[in-house]
């Protein structure tokens, strides 16, 4: 069925007849023929030979008789021309002087939102309704257009980024400022001459050997200094936990 009505698109005369209109349809008609023809003709549904050019041949006859101004040029001067120059026929070819300054991508675009609906399809009322409307520009306008607002928005883009990388910038800086502001342990239950804990000490409750700083004995002493050795004691048995359940494990 999607071959036989490719083929139908393709021995089309006119735009009417490739919509399936008749020549006094209104603007009603005309969408409700666009809708019903691109999302048969669609690429992403309609697999189909020649599908694609007739989604194209659909587009652009939509976007000629949906304008008024082309809509009479095209009555008066072009809705009897022939797309076929010998006896067999070929891929529809627009009509240069009744080509739409709309492509049907973005016809079907502004009907549908971008893509293929998946389920109901609700039109937006203004939208469609001023798809005709669209500005006669040459495609180098167009195309200057683009350029002139690819470079307006090219600032804000970069600001957008900036703001999207700033949670990273910030954990950046806060970790640095970390590291510069961390200090050292005041003791390690290891030899570490890296942070200079190399003088050797035992807590005085339960023997357990530590290292520390030579500065240790000047700013822990008395209470502190038990403290400290109590979060020694403590430390080491957690240690020797672990690595007997690492030992039991293995």
């Amino acid at each position: 069925d999607q071959l036989v009505c490719a083929s139908r698109i393709k021995r089309c005369r006119n735009y009417y007849e490739i919509l399936g209109v008749e020549r006094d349809a209104s603007e009603e008609d005309l969408k409700k023929a666009y809708r019903r023809l691109a999302l048969k003709f669609h690429p992403d549904k309609n697999r189909a030979p020649g599908a694609t050019e007739a989604f194209k041949a659909i587009g652009n006859a939509f976007a000629v008789l949906s304008n008024p101004e082309k809509r009479l040029r095209y009555d008066e001067f072009g809705s009897d021309q022939e797309h076929v120059s010998t006896g067999q026929a070929r891929h529809y070819n627009y009509y240069t002087e009744f080509e739409a300054d709309i492509t049907p991508e973005e016809i079907f675009n502004v009907f549908f939102g971008g893509h293929f609906p998946t389920g109901n399809i609700h039109m937006f009322s203004n939208v469609a309704r001023d798809a005709h409307y669209y500005p006669r520009r040459q495609r180098n306008e167009r195309a200057w257009t683009q350029e002139q607002e690819e470079e307006e928005n090219r600032p804000q883009n970069s600001y957008s980024a900036f703001i999207q990388l700033m949670p990273v910038f910030i954990i950046i800086i806060v970790s640095v400022i970390t590291q510069l502001m961390a200090t050292n342990p005041p003791y390690s239950l290891f030899y570490k001459s890296s942070i200079g804990h190399v003088i050797s000490r035992e807590t005085e409750n339960l023997q357990v050997p530590y290292y520390v700083d030579k500065n240790f004995e000047k700013n822990y002493q008395g209470a502190e200094l038990q403290e400290l050795e109590k979060t020694v004691e403590k430390d080491y048995i957690d240690y020797i936990q672990t690595s007997c359940w690492k030992e039991k494990q293995q």
